[in-house]
């Protein structure tokens, strides 16, 4: 059984932003897959179903970003989830905008999302899926950039990097970690 969980912030006034591209993600996994996401536990929101033939809870952390990982422990000690059957979704800044990185490993960077992730399970041996947002100009707006509302010439991008997104989650259960990266790395 995978755990496949996006990052993102619950309330309606971010749905727009770059901060959410964990949530986007997993919201088009939910539609490709019929799996609805109605079940309020874990601090979250979440699903279970069937993603090419191996079965999946899709999680939407409820928690608010930086306090990702208190829903996401409640989930794996539940279902008694493998570290290799965590998947996490998330927007990046250091990834070019558009792009989709997979990793089988490493830190949380400078993402809080991820600090409270690797904080609370404990491990850093799990399947992350980057969706590139880029770097602002101004590095002084970042908080501005990151949770602000995309702006039109910005939204087409990102709904690709989603949807690439989506594709690389299905590869890394189809076919493996490794096999994923080499497709979309």
């Amino acid at each position: 059984m995978y755990l496949i969980v996006g990052l993102g912030n619950p309330e309606e006034d971010y749905s727009n932003t770059r901060h959410n591209m964990g949530f986007n993600t997993i919201n088009k996994l939910a539609k490709q897959y019929e799996i609805e996401l109605n079940k309020k536990k874990f601090k979250g929101l979440y699903g279970t179903g069937i993603i090419e033939n191996e079965k999946v809870i899709l999680l939407k952390p409820q928690t608010f970003m930086n306090l990702s990982g208190e829903s996401i422990i409640e989930a794996i000690n539940f279902y008694k989830i493998e570290e290799d059957k965590i998947i996490i979704i998330y927007d990046d800044i250091d990834t070019k905008e558009g792009a989709v990185k997979i990793r089988k490993t490493g830190g949380p960077g400078t993402h809080n999302g991820m600090k409270s992730v690797v904080e609370h399970i404990k491990t850093r041996n799990f399947a992350r899926v980057k969706v590139g947002i880029g770097m602002p100009e101004n590095k002084d707006d970042l908080i501005n950039y990151v949770i602000g509302a995309i702006p039109e010439e910005g939204k087409e991008i990102l709904e690709s990097a989603t949807t690439n997104a989506k594709d690389a989650v299905v590869e890394i259960i189809k076919s493996g970690v490794d096999n994923a990266m080499n497709k979309f790395n």
